[in-house]
Formats: structure tokens, C-alpha cells, sequence
């Protein structure tokens, strides 16, 4: 029963390392793509000497693949100022809105008090009328 309980632990050790391998070899491969990636900014620019010229259907390549991020750029930024509107519309509806609610609120609030200051008027010149009604029965 032991022989079991070990295997069975030495198991999951060996599947942990091997995803423990997998995340360091995945994250040594990202370290290495952004470092490839960044790494014209480290390098001093060129001067007008050192470059060299395009030919023509990379510049028409480059100059393609430039309107098309810029047309997709445009489109994606149109639609997010879009719903930022859209969104500050209906914040702005919102508050309104509740202002609005809490004018109605405190509205049947001054109703709810001057309908109970009015029944117990109402109340108290029953009592009365009833006190001077019992006094004339005496009498």
C-alpha cells in the first residue's frame, strides 16, 4: 500500500516539473521575442549613408501594409469613441435619473407626512366630537 501511495507521488512531482520545464521554456521564449523585438531601439540610428534604399515593391509593400493598420486602426479607434459617447450619454441618463428618483422620493415623503398629519386631525376632532357627544348622552 505504500509502494502505491509513493508512486502516486512521484507521479505529480514529475508532471509539475515537466509543466514547470514547459512555463520557463515558454516564458525564456517570450524574454527572447521581446528582446528581438525592442531591439532596434537600442541600436543608434542610422545615418543617411547606412541606409539603404528600398526597391519598389517593398516601399508599395510597406506603404500597403501602413493604409491598411491605419484603416483598421481608424475603424477600431471610430468605434471606441463611439461607445465612449454612447457611454458618457447614458452616465449622464443615469444621473438624471436618479436625481429624479430622489425628487419623487422625498415628494411621497412630504405626502406621506402631511396625509398622517391630516388623519390624525381628523382623529383627534372625531375623539372630540365623540367626548361632547357622551357629555350631551349624560347630561
Amino acid at each position: 500500500m505504500n509502494a502505491t501511495i509513493r508512486s502516486e507521488e512521484i507521479e505529480p512531482n514529475t508532471e509539475v516539473d515537466s509543466n514547470l520545464a514547459a512555463v520557463s521554456e515558454v516564458e525564456a521564449g517570450i524574454r527572447d521575442f521581446v528582446r528581438n523585438d525592442i531591439a532596434y531601439l537600442r541600436r543608434p540610428p542610422a545615418t543617411a549613408a547606412e541606409t539603404v534604399p528600398l526597391d519598389a515593391t517593398a516601399e508599395a509593400t510597406v506603404n500597403s501594409v501602413n493604409s491598411l493598420i491605419q484603416r483598421v486602426a481608424g475603424t477600431s479607434l471610430a468605434e471606441i469613441e463611439k461607445l465612449i459617447s454612447e457611454l458618457e450619454s447614458l452616465r449622464d441618463l443615469l444621473h438624471a435619473e436618479g436625481q429624479r428618483v430622489q425628487r419623487e422620493i422625498s415628494g411621497y415623503a412630504q405626502l406621506s407626512q402631511a396625509a398622517m398629519k391630516s388623519t390624525r386631525m381628523i382623529a383627534d376632532n372625531v375623539t372630540q366630537w365623540k367626548r361632547a357627544a357622551d357629555g350631551l348622552r349624560n347630561s
